[in-house]
């Protein structure tokens, strides 16, 4: 017996929609800019600069204990959370200033972390330190600036792929899906607050990839039928499509998503933001594929005569 999530044929009028999840998702974009610009994200290590200790120890301290300690070093703001367990601590501290060069200033943040390592060994006998990292504040801009020309990089190829593939309309239709998606991610991340670091990066690139496959296969359907129905009202052909591929579509996402949750749950710190990202992208990258990129076909004029020679005007009955 077949699983199904959805039927096998169905006749959701998706398009009828369009205006309304257009102006949501206006909305949702331009609040998730404002978002962005008056709160900002909450960076990690990778993009501030400074110093990273984990740590574990065989009993489980209090939180407080380890403020205590930290903050009378004098090292500037710092963050303290438990990293998994209670025995495990996730410690952040500041990037330190330093007069001079770049060399000075990888110096005093070794230094730094020394001292750190120093009291803490000292404060909590059966200490471990699990990891340690230190980012100087050129290689954070760096970073920044590699990041965002990674993304926007991502976005233009796709914008040439589908250029390529299809006609310009279906490109747009794509690259307003991906900006649509990696937008609002970027306005959930700034309204939770959550870490924002490089394994968020790399979870963008991957929802542009995930959202662009979902694209592409409603995207084929609908050039499919564009040659079948040639006088067929477009609306309707829209809608056809993207129930013909319904099934798959929500399969794949809710396949997906399992996997997902799973390491969500199970998967620990480390990975907690890359797959929370995750998640939040597959579900806003399937509503992009529907909402967005296939209203915008019909928004664009896509052409209606894809036969050899065709340049737009139908020219036949289905």
């Amino acid at each position: 017996m077949l699983l199904r999530l959805v039927p096998g044929k169905t006749e959701i009028p998706f398009i009828r929609f369009r205006k309304v999840s257009l102006v949501l998702s206006g909305l949702f974009m331009v609040g998730s800019l404002a978002l962005f610009f008056l709160n900002d994200l909450n960076y990690g290590i990778d993009f501030r600069g400074g110093i990273l200790i984990q740590t574990s120890v065989e009993e489980a301290m209090p939180i407080d204990r380890y403020r205590e300690v930290v903050g009378s070093l004098g090292l500037g703001d710092n963050s303290i959370q438990e990293f998994g367990t209670p025995e495990d601590v996730l410690i952040i501290i500041e990037a330190q200033s330093a007069d001079g060069g770049e060399r000075e200033a990888e110096l005093a943040q070794q230094a730094a972390l020394e001292i750190a390592r120093d009291a803490l060994s000292a404060a909590f006998p059966t200490i471990t330190f699990e990891r340690t990292e230190v980012v100087g504040p050129k290689v954070s801009g760096e970073l920044v600036t590699a990041s965002t020309y990674a993304v926007l990089g991502a976005v233009f190829l796709v914008l040439l792929y589908i250029w390529f593939r299809f006609e310009w309309q279906f490109a747009v239709g794509a690259v307003a899906a991906l900006v649509h998606d990696v937008i609002l991610t970027i306005g959930v991340f700034s309204l939770l607050q959550l870490e924002f670091n490089l394994s968020i990066i790399a979870a963008l690139l991957t929802i542009v990839g995930y959202s662009l496959n979902d694209t592409v296969v409603v995207f084929d359907r609908i050039r499919e039928n564009l040659r079948k129905y040639k006088r067929m009202p477009i609306t309707q052909l829209l809608d056809q499509s993207i129930n013909d591929t319904l099934s798959r579509t929500v399969m794949t996402s809710v396949t997906t998503l399992l996997a997902l949750l799973a390491l969500y749950t199970f998967g620990g710190e480390v990975i907690r933001g890359f797959t929370f990202a995750m998640i939040w992208g597959v579900i806003v990258g399937t509503y992009s594929s529907i909402f967005i990129a296939s209203p915008m076909l019909m928004i664009l004029g896509v052409k209606r005569d894809w036969s050899e020679g065709g340049d737009g005007a139908a020219v036949q009955t289905h």
